[in-house]
C-alpha cells in the first residue's frame, strides 16, 4: 500500500471513530488450557473503535507444553489438648474419676459433648 492511501485510510478511520497504535511490547504470552503460545519480540497493534480495544499480535509464535500444577498435601499430626476445663466439665457431668474423663475425652477427640453422651449411656 503506497503512503498515500496509508493516510487516507488512517483520516477515514479516524473519521469513524476508530484510532490505532502501535505498542512497544517484549513479550505476549497467551495460556490456553493444555499449552502456552509466546510470541518474543512481536509487533503489537491496539484498535480503539468507539471505546473496544483489539488487540492484533503478529510475530512467530513457540509452543509451551502447560505443566498442570501439582498441589501436595502433606500429613500433619495434630496434637490433641484437652484442657483442665474440659476434663472437670466431664467429671462433673457424668460422675466420673479424673482418669475415666480423660479416656474418654481422648476416644471422643476432644469433643466434650459426645464424651459426655458417651458416658450417659
Amino acid at each position: 500500500m503506497n503512503p498515500r492511501m496509508l493516510k487516507q485510510m488512517q483520516k477515514m478511520m479516524k473519521d469513524m471513530g476508530m484510532d490505532a497504535e502501535d505498542i512497544k511490547a517484549i513479550k505476549v504470552t497467551i495460556e490456553l488450557e493444555d499449552k502456552i503460545l509466546v510470541f518474543d519480540k512481536p509487533k503489537v497493534q491496539v484498535m480503539d473503535m468507539l471505546g473496544n480495544k483489539t488487540y492484533s499480535i503478529t510475530g512467530k509464535v513457540r509452543k509451551v507444553k502447560k505443566e498442570k500444577e501439582k498441589v501436595e498435601i502433606k500429613d500433619e499430626e495434630v496434637k490433641l489438648e484437652i484442657t483442665e476445663d474440659d476434663i472437670e466439665m466431664v467429671m462433673s457431668q457424668c460422675n466420673v474419676p479424673k482418669e475415666k474423663a480423660i479416656q474418654v475425652l481422648k476416644e471422643c477427640n476432644g469433643d466434650i459433648a459426645e464424651a459426655i453422651l458417651k458416658l450417659s449411656e
